[in-house]
């Protein structure tokens, strides 16, 4: 092997820059952070109810159901390649670097867009809790757009002075605010099952069915905001150069994750729907929720509970926009040192940081940010879902390639001692993803900004496949650094067919 293979923490050459110093709870810190499962939980069910009305947690179950099988293709991976690159590696190295640059450019765009997304929200709930607590009584209309900046600022600095000081603070903030919702959570529920709920509220399993007159195709609408909510699982996977043990504490973080996230969501937004109540009236409420735990847990606890979570919401959400400018920007890293070699984004600070990459990723979410609102009069709300929804779509994509590839390593090449049945997982996870896509963009939506979200979604990843196609050179360049990524004793080799 050359002085640029990837294998272990020992082995690393360290003029390539990355520090092996995480251990597997910082990796949990940057997939849970990313996820923002206590952010995600207040505000993204609201959006599936105009197409699954009362259904809204068995959306959240599909889309559990379908990131576990993605989460299997994620962790097969990660015990063969470590790489900073994820999805860029992954696909790089199965598929070839022209579908490897695609991929993860695509992941690059889902992360730029989803911290336009999660800034958002920090100036959303930000300014809601500053009001609510009298802190800011009279806020000017742009007030959440100075919130959303100092925290765009605030996530650049941390992710260029240390990744092991972010990962903590994302992984303490995250479980402190989860901690929160499932004490409220608990509380309904309770109240739920004795019968002293308000309204005459009772638990229900009817939020597991499907409503009279909606078509089951229907729930794939709903099951995007699903995907949306556990996207960043994945997140871990770019630091597989940073951990000290990747080929066991990567893809343990990444399926821990996943299992917490699909128990969390599916349950809390259970209980959610049940504490709004599952008539006409209840399900309206429930979608017109600004903070969906705030708001039950202000009604069946009290009034203070709703400041709490709010609070607990917008650090939610700041650490999930941390997480976005960490992964993306060892992303871009991985991408430019592969291609351009150790120079420009390619190349790490004396803190062993990406920080030129860290700085650009930072800076285009904000000139997006400024684009919506100079161009479009775009509100916080507006720049939380125009993010979300065009992340999510580029996602999906990235998801599908990193499966293909996965699917051709280990079940064509035959590279890991995998069982053959297990085939169906991938493919199962390749058809769940291939069939959202599919509904979420026909019928093309003819009007309104659901009309450009595909048009920017695919005009980013087109952007990816003319720049690998009109630079040939650096395509050859890319193969064969990714020709070097294989792991020097990866699962089914042993050394001597490694050294070999």
């Amino acid at each position: 092997m050359s002085d640029s293979t990837l294998t272990t923490a020992t082995d690393r050459p360290q003029e390539r820059g990355l520090r092996p110093t995480l251990n597997v709870w910082q990796a949990v810190g940057l997939s849970t952070a990313l996820m923002a499962p206590s952010m995600a939980v207040n505000i993204n069910p609201q959006a599936a109810v105009p197409s699954v009305g009362r259904a809204v947690p068995l959306t959240f179950l599909i889309a559990a159901v379908g990131v576990l099988l993605v989460a299997y293709v994620f962790v097969r991976l990660c015990q063969y390649y470590q790489h900073a690159g994820s999805v860029y590696a992954f696909v790089g190295a199965t598929l070839g670097p022209r579908a490897g640059v695609v991929a993860g450019w695509g992941l690059v765009g889902t992360y730029l867009f989803y911290g336009v997304t999660t800034s958002s929200v920090v100036g959303i709930f930000g300014m809601s809790f500053l009001e609510r607590t009298g802190l800011w009584s009279h806020p000017p209309t742009d007030a959440p757009f100075i919130l959303t900046g100092v925290v765009l600022l605030l996530a650049c600095w941390l992710t260029v002075a240390s990744v092991r000081r972010g990962t903590n603070v994302l992984l303490t903030v995250e479980g402190a605010t989860a901690a929160l919702i499932l004490a409220v959570t608990a509380v309904v529920l309770v109240r739920l099952l004795v019968g002293n709920a308000p309204a005459g509220h009772r638990f229900t399993m009817s939020v597991f069915s499907v409503p009279p007159g909606t078509a089951p195709s229907a729930l794939f609408l709903g099951v995007v905001f699903g995907f949306l909510s556990f996207a960043g699982f994945e997140a871990a996977s770019t630091l597989g150069e940073e951990s000290v043990n990747p080929k066991r504490d990567i893809p343990r973080a990444v399926l821990g994750t996943t299992l917490f996230g699909g128990a969390f969501f599916v349950v809390v937004t259970a209980v959610e729907m049940m504490g709004f109540g599952t008539g006409k009236a209840g399900v309206g409420a429930f979608g017109s929720s600004s903070s969906l735990i705030g708001d039950l847990g202000a009604g069946y606890i009290g009034s203070w509970v709703g400041d709490t979570v709010t609070l607990g919401a917008t650090v939610s959400a700041f650490g999930c926009c941390l997480a976005c400018t960490v992964g993306s920007a060892r992303l871009l890293f991985a991408m430019s040192r592969d291609g351009f070699g150790e120079r420009g984004l390619g190349r790490v600070s004396r803190l062993g940081t990406p920080a030129r990459a860290a700085v650009l990723v930072s800076t285009a979410m904000a000139v997006v940010l400024g684009l919506c609102i100079v161009a479009f009069s775009a509100v916080p709300e507006d720049t939380f879902v125009w993010g979300g929804t065009i992340g999510t779509l580029i996602l999906l994509v990235a998801y599908a390639l990193t499966t293909v590839g996965a699917i051709r390593l280990i079940f064509v090449q035959r590279r890991m001692p995998v069982p053959m049945w297990q085939v169906v997982i991938p493919l199962a996870a390749l058809a769940l993803l291939g069939y959202t896509l599919y509904r979420n963009v026909v019928p093309y939506p003819p009007s309104g900004p659901g009309h450009w979200f595909p048009v920017v979604a695919g005009g980013w990843l087109l952007a990816a496949v003319v720049a690998v196609l009109a630079l040939p050179r650096t395509a050859r360049r890319l193969g064969e650094r990714l020709s070097e990524i294989a792991p020097a004793e990866g699962p089914g080799r042993t050394p001597e067919q490694a050294r070999g």
